[in-house]
């Protein structure tokens, strides 16, 4: 008597769930996701072996640019609910007598890197797009007579403290800098008593072979 053979089936998948599930992750991302402000200039920054990482909260950056001008960048600390970038501009525009709208605020906290007087800030901020706010950015004041730097660094470590926060201070300068003006630049930050501070380098591939420990 011969043998029943059963029909052999290939076992199959439907994948119209996972092709569901997949899409629906797809939209949550492209609705949550919060892209990085466009910075004011582009850096080179010379390179370098050390691996320390800059913190992501709680820090001020300066950069200097190849043609030497000063832009400058805060974060709104660990709590963005504390509106310390905010707090900072409100600061800064009493000593030269702007007031800003709470729009105008608003705005100020979402935003990047700048590099221009203050004066210019309001303009700065109802621009049209980033496009148009590309003309305003020709380095913040850093002269003996105008050294709004100062006034930056000196406001947002003192907003910063007065939140319960230390800031920390970082300068990410372009490969093509002069010294010159990165000595400014130091200086203003020791006459605010921020004596350690992290420049910002591309790290540097090193290869080490057995022989460089062997004496």
């Amino acid at each position: 008597m011969s043998k029943i053979k059963m029909p052999r089936k290939s076992p199959s998948i439907d994948m119209t769930p996972m092709v569901d599930l997949f899409t629906l992750l797809l939209t949550f991302f492209m609705l949550t996701t919060s892209f990085k402000p466009t910075e004011a200039v582009i850096i080179d920054s010379p390179s370098s072996i050390s691996e320390k990482v800059v913190p992501e909260n709680n820090i001020m950056t300066i950069y200097i640019s190849k043609d030497n001008k000063i832009f400058f960048n805060l974060d709104n600390g660990a709590d963005s609910s504390k509106h310390i970038r905010s707090k900072v501009l409100t600061e800064v525009g009493k000593q030269h007598n702007i007031t800003f709208t709470e729009k105008e605020l608003s705005e100020f906290e979402k935003m990047s890197s700048f590099g221009f007087p203050i004066e210019n800030m309001k303009d700065w901020i109802n621009a049209e797009d980033n496009t148009a706010r590309e003309k305003y950015n020709i380095g913040m004041p850093i002269d003996s007579a105008d050294n709004q730097l100062h006034e930056w660094v000196l406001y947002t470590a003192f907003v910063f403290n007065q939140e319960g926060y230390r800031v920390e201070a970082a300068i990410k300068g372009d490969g093509l800098a002069d010294y010159t003006t990165a000595k400014k630049v130091f200086d203003v930050l020791q006459e605010n008593k921020l004596n350690k501070f992290s420049l910002t380098t591309n790290l540097e591939k090193v290869e080490i072979n057995i022989s460089d420990f062997k004496k």
